[in-house]
């Protein structure tokens, strides 16, 4: 790394939001639509990337949330959240969510209801995970829910994944493919 680099790295505590916005850029993740249905029926999702299992015994994962987000405020009220993690070919779905968290998005993007949640599942996601709230912890201007997980499916097919990295969507190669 250059000397900037450790300059850089070494006043970390007058690090800006945009600083680490694009240093953690450099990491790509996933992209899933976390949802949850409200008291009156109506379904609420929002995209999020910061998502990760925490434990396997109990199932745990975890999601940040914008601490102003409905959608966090419906799975804190209803205790209750699913996951989608979203394909390759699946930005549109991505995009409506980060945009729209209900009305418009759920109303052109296909889905079911969770069984064991009630919350709404994209129905062409990799995989669908539900949970019931466990814990909350502060995130700065994120909280982080994690969930027990309820109940779960996924494709055994090797489909390739939607990432997001550097502020922008891509997707892997399917694997086994030709690749660099």
């Amino acid at each position: 790394m250059s000397q900037s680099g450790d300059a850089a790295r070494r006043s970390a505590a007058g690090v800006s939001g945009d600083k680490l916005r694009r240093a953690i850029g450099h990491f790509a993740t996933g992209v899933t639509i976390v949802s949850a249905r409200a008291g009156d029926g109506t379904p609420w999702g929002a995209t999020a990337n910061a998502v990760s299992s925490v434990s396997l015994d109990p199932p745990l994962v975890l999601v940040c949330l914008r601490r102003e987000s409905r959608t966090l405020r419906i799975v804190l009220e209803r205790r209750r959240f699913a996951l989608s993690v979203l394909g390759a070919g699946q930005e549109s779905i991505a995009r409506q969510f980060a945009h729209s968290s209900k009305g418009l998005a759920w109303g052109i993007v296909p889905h079911s209801v969770g069984l064991r949640t009630g919350a709404p599942l994209i129905d062409s996601a990799l995989a669908t995970i539900e949970a019931e709230v466990h814990d909350t912890a502060d995130g700065g201007d994120h909280l982080i829910v994690i969930g027990r997980v309820l109940e779960l499916d996924h494709t055994d097919e090797h489909l390739p994944p939607l990432v997001f990295y550097r502020g922008s969507y891509a997707s892997l190669p399917t694997p086994g493919s030709a690749g660099p």
